[in-house]
């Protein structure tokens, strides 16, 4: 028993040590730290940026719980315009952070972080944060309010701007509608013309079939042409159409010709019967002799 009360004894002992040894060690850390940060702080005021940016992540290495240093490089990259490196750091002493005043100021950073990448939406619920922390505060208050504004004229631009895309793009899908009604027409219309010349081409080629001679027209106009021959030699047949057929009723030049021509010497046949008669029964008147 007194052997088990003994070793107990020494555990407790042992485990009191060790916890005494490790806070030890964290205060030697915390105090180098500090250190860092005091020296960064001299040479940022000193615009030794460089020097500084080192410290600070030397104090962070020693002691991770160090919002100071956190918040302090976050100011250090927010200066230099290295705003995605400015809020990582105002965000890392935001979670460390064991007083209201220093979540304050980191959410108070934050919120001007998001003022300078025009994100007021994100601006706004920081510096609400910030406020909750610290209501006295009146420039986080005018900071509020001012985000507030550029977040309702954002969201009014962005409005107006989504309604001019619609606009433009129901103009454009309407220009293009057009132009593509335009080319339908257009190729119709094409479509209509060469149909059109197509139709002329055919009815040109009808007509020059119709203007060529046959094999049997041309024999049937060469006998016309014979037949012409024949009757201005024979000159007493009737005249032929077309088709070579006699025309009733009618007389050709030559046939009213030779009428005539027979009908005068008919009358002369008769004038000179009538002057025979009257020369026969006329007395013959004799001459006297010498």
């Amino acid at each position: 028993m007194k052997k088990l009360v003994l070793l107990v004894l020494i555990l407790t002992t042992s485990f009191a040590f060790s916890q005494n040894k490790e806070e030890k060690a964290k205060q030697k850390a915390a105090k180098l730290a500090n250190n860092y940060v005091y020296d960064a702080n001299k040479e940022l005021a000193n615009k030794e940026f460089i020097d500084a940016e080192a410290n600070y992540r030397r104090a962070i290495s020693k002691n991770g719980e160090n919002a100071t240093a956190k918040y302090n490089l976050g100011n250090a990259y927010y200066r230099e315009n290295s705003l995605g490196e400015a809020f990582s750091r105002f965000k890392q002493a935001g979670d460390v952070a064991l007083s209201k005043t220093q979540k304050h100021k980191a959410f108070h950073n934050m919120g001007n972080v998001f003022m300078k990448n025009k994100e007021f939406g994100k601006a706004v619920e920081a510096y609400k944060e910030a406020l909750r922390n610290d209501p006295t505060d009146d420039q986080t208050r005018y900071n509020l309010a001012l985000a507030k504004q550029k977040q309702k004229e954002q969201q009014d631009q962005n409005k107006d701007n989504k309604d001019q895309n619609k606009d433009q793009n129901q103009d454009q899908n309407k220009d293009q509608n057009q132009d593509k009604k335009e080319g339908d027409n257009e190729e119709k219309d094409k479509k209509d013309d060469k149909k059109d010349q197509d139709q002329n081409k055919e009815g040109e080629n009808d007509d020059k079939k119709d203007g060529e001679k046959k094999p049997d027209e041309n024999k049937d106009g060469e006998g016309d042409k014979k037949e012409d021959k024949k009757d201005k030699n024979k000159g007493g047949d009737q005249p032929k159409d077309q088709k070579g057929k006699p025309r009733p009723n009618q007389l050709s030049p030559q046939q009213v010709k030779n009428l005539l021509e027979a009908m005068n010497n008919e009358e002369k046949k008769v004038q000179k019967k009538l002057n025979a008669k009257k020369l026969k029964g006329k007395p013959t008147k004799r001459e006297k002799d010498w």
